[in-house]
């Protein structure tokens, strides 16, 4: 990372992870601002200011070309980037078992939330972020996306939007790398976090297999640190390991 101060962005940034890792980013003495993306306001336990600045949005298209006016002020100085956006159950849906669960509506509203904000906001960002600074872009993806890692079956919306973003990355990774070659691109597995995402299912993760989202977000600034700007897509867990597509 350049010794110059830089800028931090963290999108989807309402979730447990994303505030770890705005946490994380805070007590960076590299980074000289965080900017949080949510469509929800900035909870009371953070103090927004100059160090945090904190748009509250909605994701739709206008609205985070909106965004991405407002941070034309940081273009070329923004060092980090977390896409935090994520869906595995809510209210109205909850992974498939079997083929009678699959729903349309939640095959969308799931492939809209992971795949297809994700790539908006990189659609959106390449201007922001272009320049001799180096950029690392982390996206939460998971194991679970992997096609030749998937022994199990079910979970259809959630496995299926995750490789599609997984493609889409790759497909971003290799335009990037002609037209904003200071970025790297990163699909970042978090393994089973303790955060409202997974808490349905941590009765079922082996010991010392549910992490804190602090030590999720540690692990990943770590990997940012050490990423080669390299005009690759990496596919990487929290030990820095390599996943097979």
């Amino acid at each position: 990372m350049s010794a110059e101060k830089t800028q931090a962005l963290v999108l989807g940034a309402s979730g447990g992870l994303a505030q770890a890792l705005i946490a994380q980013f805070l007590a960076d003495q590299r980074i000289d601002r965080v900017i949080a993306v949510s469509s929800k306001p900035a909870p009371d336990s953070l103090q927004t200011g100059d160090e945090l600045l904190w748009m509250q949005t909605e994701y739709t298209e206008p609205a985070m070309v909106q965004v991405v006016e407002a941070l034309k002020d940081f273009s070329g100085s923004i060092s980090r980037v977390c896409i935090c956006h994520g869906l595995l159950h809510a209210d109205n849906l909850w992974p498939e078992k079997r083929l009678e669960d699959i729903k349309p509506e939640a095959l969308h509203e799931v492939f809209q939330a992971n795949a297809v904000v994700p790539t908006l906001w990189l659609k959106l960002l390449h201007k922001v972020l272009k320049g001799k600074q180096p950029a690392i872009v982390a996206t939460l993806s998971a194991r679970v996306g992997s096609i030749s890692d998937n022994r199990l079956g079910g979970w259809y919306a959630y496995r299926s939007s995750k490789s599609a973003l997984n493609m889409l990355l790759q497909n971003m990774a290799i335009e990037y790398a002609r037209r904003v070659k200071n970025v790297k691109l990163i699909a970042f597995h978090p393994g089973t976090t303790d955060t409202a995402l997974s808490k349905p299912f941590q009765a079922a993760v082996p010991e010392g297999k549910l992490f804190t989202p602090e030590f999720v977000a540690e692990r990943l600034s770590a990997i940012m640190d050490s990423a080669a700007v390299d005009g690759q897509l990496s596919y990487l867990d929290w030990d820095n390991k390599v996943i097979p597509y």
